[in-house]
C-alpha cells in the first residue's frame, strides 16, 4: 500500500484528495507543513510555489511514496485580482509534477482587502459574515453561487497531477 501525505489540514483539500485516491491501495496522510511563501501568495508563481513546496516538504516529513501540495492564491490580470490555485506532486524519484485550475476574478471590496495585505480567507469572513470558509466552499463557492466549491476545484487539480504523473510513469 502507498502512502500519500498531503501537505495540509485543511478539510477541502484533503477531501479533493481524497476523492481520488482510493482507500484500498492508498494510505493516505494529511500533515501540517509550511508553504514557504507569503501566507497570502499573490501571483501565479509564488502560489505554484507554495504547492511543489507543500508536495516536498509532506513527502519528507511523512517518508511518503508520494506527496501532494495544493495551494491557493490570487494574481493579478489588468488591475484585477483573481483567485488562482495549484496543484503539485512530488515522488521519491525527484519527480515534480505541476498543474494549475480554475480562475474567477474577485469582487473589489475583497481585492481592495487583499491589496491593504490580508489574506483573502479573513477578508472573505467579513464580506460574507462566516468564518472558516476556507474550510468549507471557499471563496471560489461563494462567487459561483455553489456551482464549483474548493474541494471540487481542488478535485480536478489533483485529477490533473494524477493524470500527468501517471501518463509519465507509462512513458518514462
Amino acid at each position: 500500500m502507498k502512502i500519500i501525505a498531503i501537505g495540509t489540514t485543511n478539510q477541502a483539500k484533503v477531501a479533493a484528495v481524497r476523492s481520488i485516491f482510493s482507500s484500498e491501495h492508498y494510505t493516505l496522510v494529511p500533515t501540517d507543513v509550511p508553504s514557504d511563501v507569503s501566507a497570502q501568495p499573490i501571483s501565479d508563481h509564488e502560489t505554484r510555489q507554495g504547492a511543489i513546496n507543500r508536495a516536498k516538504h509532506a513527502l519528507q516529513k511523512e517518508n511518503a511514496d508520494i506527496g501532494i501540495g495544493l495551494e491557493g492564491g490570487v494574481m493579478e490580470i489588468d488591475g484585477e485580482l483573481w483567485l488562482c490555485n495549484w496543484g503539485a506532486l512530488a515522488d521519491r524519484d525527484g519527480t515534480v509534477i505541476t498543474a494549475g485550475g480554475a480562475r474567477i476574478p474577485l469582487p473589489f471590496e475583497v481585492a481592495k482587502g487583499i491589496r491593504a495585505g490580508r489574506e483573502l480567507g479573513d477578508v472573505m469572513a467579513e464580506y460574507t459574515g462566516e468564518r472558516n470558509i476556507r474550510h468549507k466552499e471557499g471563496a471560489i463557492g461563494v462567487f459561483t453561487n455553489g456551482y464549483v466549491d474548493r474541494a471540487s476545484m481542488f478535485r480536478h487539480i489533483v485529477q490533473l497531477l494524477v493524470g500527468q504523473y501517471e501518463f509519465f510513469c507509462q512513458n518514462h
